[in-house]
Formats: structure tokens, C-alpha cells, sequence
């Protein structure tokens, strides 16, 4: 399966380079899986007091943010499947601070959370592992920009990777 070496320039709009730089030279289904558990090593320790704890004003919550990859995850796995399936249609960009205002996760257990984007990149590896190679070399328009399917991949875990470090560096 692609590698973050094989993608060609072109194949992802420039915004996204630094979530592909967080992958390194990793395959699709490597770089989901161990994003996914260097994430879900430090969710493991976040105490339920400390869900909502934001290390500066104006800056999500714990809890906001990880509801920001379980959405943005979510976003990104529609898009791939979207260009995968040959569908021309340009797909827009979405705000995410829109989403983060109107997502109220007060009512939430974090527990709760965390499973759910277990749950959430479990259907991204299942989809990505159904892929074939033509499928990821497709190419579509994502936010105005190009986006292969396999681009997309390596988006989708370098999010999570960007978000990891967040985490460990701001959130302690």
C-alpha cells in the first residue's frame, strides 16, 4: 500500500503539507494505525477532572479537541470514500471552529469519547483496507484544492499525529 514517498506533488492542496510531514515515510494503514495509538496512549491518562482543562484562554478544552479529531476524522473518511467512488463533485472545506462551538460536550464522559474515535478510526482503517490501488490514486477536489485518496490517508493520520503532539506538549 502507498507509502508518504510515492505521493506526487499535486495529489493535496498545500495547507496540508504539515499533516503529511507529521506522518514521516510511513504506508496508509501503518501511519492510521500508530496515529491512532500514540493518540489514544495519552487519552488513556487523562483523568475525568481534567477533561476540561485548556492550556491557554481562548484554546479548546481536552474535551473539545478531541471532539475536533472525531470530527475532523469523520470529515476526511467521507471524502476519501466520496473521491474513492469516482464522485466529481467538488467537496467544500469545513469551519472547524464552527463546529467546535455548536458541539456541546459538557453532558459527555470522556471515556465515552475516547471510545467513540477508537470506534470512528476503526471504520477509517476498515475503509482505507477495502481501498484498491486504483482507488487511492484517485484524485478529487477537497477545499478548493486537489486530493488524492490515499493524500487524504496520510491527511486524516497526520491530523491525529499534529493533535498528539498538542497534547503532550500543552496539556501535560
Amino acid at each position: 500500500m502507498s507509502r508518504t514517498s510515492d505521493l506526487r506533488p499535486g495529489e493535496f492542496n498545500a495547507f496540508y503539507a504539515g499533516y503529511v510531514a507529521n506522518v514521516g515515510d510511513q504506508g496508509i494503514l501503518t501511519a492510521l494505525n500508530e496515529s491512532a495509538a500514540q493518540l489514544t496512549d495519552y487519552l488513556m491518562y487523562v483523568a475525568e477532572d481534567r477533561v476540561d482543562y485548556t492550556y491557554a484562554p481562548g484554546k479548546w478544552t481536552i474535551a473539545q479537541s478531541l471532539q475536533h479529531i472525531i470530527d475532523t476524522e469523520r470529515i476526511f473518511s467521507t471524502r476519501a470514500l466520496h473521491i474513492a467512488r469516482g464522485n466529481k463533485t467538488p467537496l467544500p472545506g469545513y469551519e472547524q471552529n464552527d463546529y467546535a462551538e455548536v458541539a456541546d460536550v459538557s453532558e459527555r464522559r470522556f471515556w465515552d469519547m475516547t471510545e467513540e474515535f477508537r470506534t470512528v478510526r476503526s471504520g477509517t482503517i476498515t475503509l482505507f483496507k477495502s481501498f484498491t490501488e486504483a482507488d487511492l490514486l484517485r484524485m478529487g477536489t477537497v477545499s478548493d484544492g486537489p486530493a488524492s485518496v490515499r493524500a487524504i490517508g496520510f491527511i486524516i493520520s497526520g491530523h491525529v499525529y499534529h493533535h498528539a503532539k498538542l497534547y503532550i506538549e500543552k496539556y501535560k
